[in-house]
């Protein structure tokens, strides 16, 4: 597996400002077009001039579950990485094809260009760890424009504050979350999506969280599912030296009586401060989480402090 050094933060990309350029792309299932305008002109409202790309719109012209070909997904983000005009990329959404569109990626060249802030969640979490691993660059989980969520205030306002005023994030409180395991730790943030983050063992794209203060969440999976993607987590050395781990939610994946004993059995040995049920992730009221910047977790109180800001604040803000 790849070595990242997890004690220090990944390079931040700048903050967006009013007026910026922002791809709109998806690198797995074809967006929802009803909800699509509406998440673009959220954009437009806060300021931001959304540039959809063609994928947005292609509804499965290959495979009904991808947004078209793997080489014109790899493509368009190519395009967008190296678009001095495109300050960053806001996904679409997520479902599945990310792994796909990795493995027709084009990396080179790719090192000199500038930090820009990528921003989602799902499927994108490998596309995420992929920036972490090629580029060395932090990102954003976050809501994506076609998802139901986006436009809810809580979590647009979640968003738009790490993405246009990080200077602003300084703590989050997670404080409907359980406290599994007490104690405080240090480390960079990393993780996402628990399915993602177990496909992607074994390839040139995974980021093992030695040293760093790991987010899980997922779902539409059942008890023993989570617990088989863990356990691999945890038989692949992918585990080994993390900090602390934040289980986020699990929209659809059972009961609460059903998936915390799970979270319990495989986490609560590692060692580390472990929290779970914290609101970042699937099934709403979903709060911004930064990866690759460092962190205090307070198991305890349930809170991550941000040891700097999750992008680099613009001058005078």
């Amino acid at each position: 597996m790849t070595s990242v050094d997890t004690r220090t933060s990944l390079a931040r990309p700048p903050a967006l400002r009013p007026g910026d350029r922002v791809a709109v792309l998806t690198l797995s299932s074809p967006a929802d077009q009803e909800r699509l305008p509406l998440g673009l002109e959220a954009l437009r409202f806060a300021g931001l001039e959304p540039v959809v790309y063609q994928s947005s719109y292609d509804l499965g012209s290959v495979h009904h579950y991808l947004a078209g070909s793997d080489e014109l997904r790899a493509a368009e983000l190519r395009s967008a990485l190296l678009d001095d005009s495109i300050a960053g990329i806001i996904f679409a959404c997520g479902g599945y094809g990310a792994q796909r569109t990795l493995e027709a990626m084009d990396w080179s060249g790719l090192e000199r260009v500038p930090p820009k802030v990528l921003s989602g969640y799902s499927d994108v979490t490998a596309i995420l760890e992929a920036v972490a691993v090629k580029l060395g660059w932090s990102s954003l989980m976050s809501a994506m424009v076609s998802c139901g969520e986006f436009a809810e205030s809580y979590t647009f306002s979640s968003m738009l504050r790490c993405l246009m005023w990080p200077e602003r994030v300084r703590e989050l409180r997670y404080d409907e979350a359980v406290t599994v395991v007490g104690g405080t730790a240090q480390g960079v943030t990393l993780g996402g999506n628990l399915t993602l983050l177990a496909a992607s063992v074994g390839t040139d794209t995974c980021l093992p969280a030695r040293g760093g203060i790991l987010l899980i969440e997922d779902e539409q999976e059942e008890d023993y599912r989570v617990d088989r993607m863990i356990t691999q987590l945890r038989r692949s050395g992918y585990l080994d030296g993390v900090a602390g781990v934040i289980a986020g939610t699990w929209d659809n994946c059972g009961t609460v009586e059903q998936i915390h004993p799970v979270l319990v059995d495989r986490l609560s040995d590692l060692g580390v401060p472990v929290i779970a049920w914290a609101n970042v992730g699937h099934g709403g009221h979903f709060q911004s989480f930064p990866i690759g910047v460092r962190a205090e977790l307070d198991a305890d109180a349930r809170t991550l402090r941000l040891l700097e800001p999750p992008l680099v604040p613009q001058t005078g803000s």
